[in-house]
């Protein structure tokens, strides 16, 4: 290995700044799985401040509160939004209900100073256009939590790109062979795969590379999901005037694998460069079970070796401080979350591109719905 690096030089930055302060008191918008078992369980561990819950269900805010110590349960959350006390306001309700319930909490800009509005932050780029203007009209800060871009590996591959360790990229995959569980609220919406999982995969191709300039997709329903929808499996390749290219296989089919054939699921990424390759593994498919994402690269700065760091912390729930935490940090300092609201909607816009390409049946320019 060169003797011009040190150990320190091979740490890779793939971890989420803390805010100094982290006893900001936080309101809690819903109780259902990602909050009970994501957000509130990675809050707990950085010494967030939770300290008000409110969902559809009360029975069900109250056993969330219990669960994890926090001091106020609301009926509804209107009532939370009046509590004086709060200052950030963490969403977690279906896309189809955000609005409504963003457009409420600007009414309590007073005291309100943040947002953290769940992804899809809405299923049209024209509502999430909204909800940006609403809260830039108020002066709330809102942030999208795209979690997948803390999830270790690909926070970590970013930490390449930025220090040019792997060149000039050409290329960038991400392969998935996984079966989402459908939210009950997903039946009915306009989209399934493209704005719930794909955007997952499309706001990593923006966070690594840049928002494309064209879009060409293809999908069809997944015959394992009953109610109806028109995008199931999404097959799209993006591409850059710059000459990179980038290409997503979401197979949420994955064969017959709860059917009674034999399993074969997984996540895999890559990332080609002029100077160097990247490529790694997505844990999340395997939860409950905590399951690290990996990372390996190679570099032309060390040649001869595949370097592969390892950690401890896994996407869910770990990554879902991240979220958070740039909301607080971009408070303390004044300035935007990493993954702000106005950021956000170039993802949406790229989920519109998505769609239109695969429905439409040609290539879509991005800038297309970028109004």
């Amino acid at each position: 290995m060169s003797d011009q690096l040190t150990a320190d030089d091979l740490k890779l930055d793939y971890l989420p700044r803390l805010p100094r302060r982290r006893d900001v008191p936080i309101g809690c918008i819903g109780a259902g799985f990602i909050m009970r078992d994501c957000h509130l369980v990675a809050y707990r561990q950085v010494g967030f401040n939770p300290v008000a819950i409110a969902s559809r269900d009360p029975d069900h805010a109250r056993a969330v509160g219990a669960q994890h110590g926090i001091p106020r349960i609301y009926a509804t959350y209107h009532e939370l939004l009046a509590d004086r006390e709060i200052e950030v306001v963490d969403i977690a309700v279906p896309p189809d209900r955000q609005p409504e319930v963003v457009a409420e909490v600007v009414r309590h800009a007073d005291h309100i100073r943040g947002i953290l509005a769940q992804k899809p932050l809405a299923m049209s780029y024209a509502e999430g256009k909204r909800i940006v203007e609403m809260c830039r009209q108020a002066g709330i800060t809102l942030a999208v939590n795209h979690n997948m871009r803390y999830d270790q590996s690909v926070r970590a591959a970013k930490d390449l790109l930025r220090r040019g360790w792997l060149g000039e990229p050409v290329l960038a995959t991400i392969d998935m062979r996984a079966i989402p569980h459908w939210m009950p609220w997903a039946q009915g919406q306009r989209s399934l795969s493209t704005f719930i999982m794909t955007i997952h995969h499309l706001d990593t191709f923006r966070y690594w590379l840049g928002t494309p300039d064209r879009v060409l997709a293809s999908t069809r329903p997944d015959p394992r999901t009953r109610f109806p929808h028109q995008d199931g499996i999404n097959l799209y390749i993006l591409e850059y005037d710059s000459g990179c290219r980038a290409a997503g296989w979401d197979d949420v089919w994955t064969g017959p694998a709860r059917e009674g054939s034999e399993a074969d699921i997984r996540i895999h990424w890559r990332i080609e460069g002029t100077d160097g390759i990247a490529k790694g593994t997505i844990g999340w498919p395997s939860y409950p079970a905590r399951t690290p994402s990996t990372l390996d690269f190679t570099t032309k700065r060390i040649p001869g070796y595949w370097l592969q760091p390892r950690w401890k912390e896994v996407w869910f729930p770990d990554a879902f401080f991240g979220t958070m935490s740039q909301l607080l940090c971009a408070l303390e300092d004044g300035t935007e979350p990493e993954i702000s609201g106005r950021d956000n909607l170039e993802t949406l816009a790229l989920c519109e591109a998505v769609l239109a390409s695969a429905t439409q049946h040609r290539v879509v320019s991005v800038r297309e719905f970028l109004t």
